[in-house]
């Protein structure tokens, strides 16, 4: 009993700063399946232009991502507003799951005081996590050497990504509130962004110029796209089919049918 006392008084300490954050207020009453879909429609919507708005003030690099293969699990998108996804909403979860674990804080879920409390630490710890990342990859030099970018627009990108996930926190909120479909935007967030990586990485129809042997060929980004491109329009058909299957400067239908293995696996397990 004092053990959960203390722990409650610890969270206690941050209620001030819990209570700076916007809060979901929980609906009155059931919510009709019809405007459950509504919310989560906007909430997807919401998401995908997320995934599309560029970083203002970064310098684009061609350099290789280094967290290519983790972001169809964070649910995230390099140089965009979704560039740390889901991953401080992951990492406060389970960071308090473990103080609870630890008993280093003891919550009574009954409790609606102490539940509202027990959200809002997390809610804080996701925001503090969401700076933290954002401040290492930009000191990092992710988005440009801290020099060429400048410090007013390093300051603007920390603040951006920060903002950005705050508002992933808030539409997480929203559907565990229940006015989504499903009890958490984070399955919803992972499903949608291998979906769309997996449609743009087939059907893409913008062209690159590879250098194959001494002369440049142009090829597609999308694998469908060339493999028909290929099959129709090249001389060496085999050659195309072989292209098509395992080229590594751009999408392949190898890398696919893996990326399609691990959707359906996130998805039924």
């Amino acid at each position: 009993m004092v053990k959960s006392e203390e722990g409650t008084k610890l969270l206690s300490i941050l209620r001030p700063a819990i209570a700076v954050i916007p809060e979901v207020e929980a609906p009155i009453g059931q919510v009709s399946f019809e405007t459950k879909q509504i919310w989560t429609g906007i909430v997807v919507l919401v998401y995908l232009l997320c995934c599309q708005i560029p970083l203002y003030g970064i310098i684009k690099s061609e350099e290789s991502d280094p967290f290519y293969w983790m972001r169809a699990i964070l649910a995230s998108n390099r140089g965009t507003l979704m560039e740390l996804g889901i991953s401080p909403i992951v990492t406060a979860s389970m960071i308090m799951q473990l103080l609870n674990g630890a008993k280093l804080i003891r919550i009574d879920q009954n409790n609606k005081e102490e539940k509202a409390l027990y959200e809002g630490a997390q809610k804080l710890a996701g925001i503090g996590i969401a700076f933290g990342q954002a401040f290492a990859y930009t000191w990092s030099g992710m988005y440009g050497d801290i020099a060429e970018v400048g410090a007013g627009n390093a300051l603007l990108i920390v603040l951006q990504l920060t903002v950005a996930s705050l508002v992933t926190i808030l539409l997480d909120d929203m559907l565990g509130k229940g006015y989504g479909i499903g009890s958490s935007a984070t399955s919803i967030f992972i499903a949608i962004n291998m979906a769309e990586t997996i449609a743009w990485n087939c059907f893409s129809p913008l062209s690159f110029k590879n250098k194959t042997g001494e002369a440049d060929v142009e090829e597609y980004e999308g694998a469908f796209v060339e493999l028909f491109y290929g099959i129709f329009f090249r001389e060496n058909k085999l050659g195309a089919i072989n292209d098509a299957f395992f080229r590594e400067s751009l999408p392949n239908l190898s890398n696919i049918v893996g990326t399609v293995f691990v959707f359906f696996v996130v998805i039924y397990f």
